[in-house]
């Protein structure tokens, strides 16, 4: 036995130390060895040519355990540490922002489009006016609309692809 715990003890303490840590790391691998030992004792281990075989396999189910129970620990000092969170509703200043340079972007790539499409866009998607609204105070026939703004959406990509290109 002892000379099975030298052996034993050389071959697997750097692998334990690597994955579980040097807290404990002794215990641990007492607890490994008596294991394997009851183990042998009981007759578990019919093969004793596979015996580092089954060595390893009890230390990599022991670290499984091992990162588990941590990992549980982690999680419940979480919940009990996080307590209630509050946020604040607010905007933060960077997203303000940033909304507002979009808001400018998007003011300048439309103002350089041709009037007819601009109000098209606008009053389509910002004030969601229906398609028979702006048909009507227009004057434009079901089918010019459909062209009008189709051909308004393209140039507009067109115009934002080249914008975010020169950024």
């Amino acid at each position: 036995m002892e000379d099975l715990y030298r052996v034993f003890y050389a071959g697997i303490r750097f692998h334990l130390w690597r994955h579980v840590g040097p807290q404990d790391m002794t215990d641990r691998l007492h607890d490994i060895f008596l294991i394997v030992t009851e183990s042998i004792r009981s007759g578990e281990l019919r093969e004793p040519e596979r015996l580092m075989g089954y060595v390893r396999t009890v230390v990599r189910r022991q670290i499984a355990g091992h990162l588990h129970m941590r990992r549980e620990q982690r999680q419940k000092w979480r919940t009990l540490d996080a307590g209630p969170v509050l946020s604040d509703r607010r905007p933060s200043p960077e997203s303000g922002i940033i909304r507002r340079q979009y808001r400018e972007m998007a003011s300048r790539i439309l103002s350089s489009m041709r009037e007819r499409d601009r109000e098209v866009l606008l009053r389509f998607y910002v004030r969601e006016q229906s398609a028979a609204e702006i048909c009507q105070e227009m004057e434009l026939s079901e089918t010019q609309f459909r062209l009008l703004k189709s051909r308004a959406k393209a140039r507009l990509t067109q115009l934002c692809r080249g914008r975010i290109g020169a950024i």
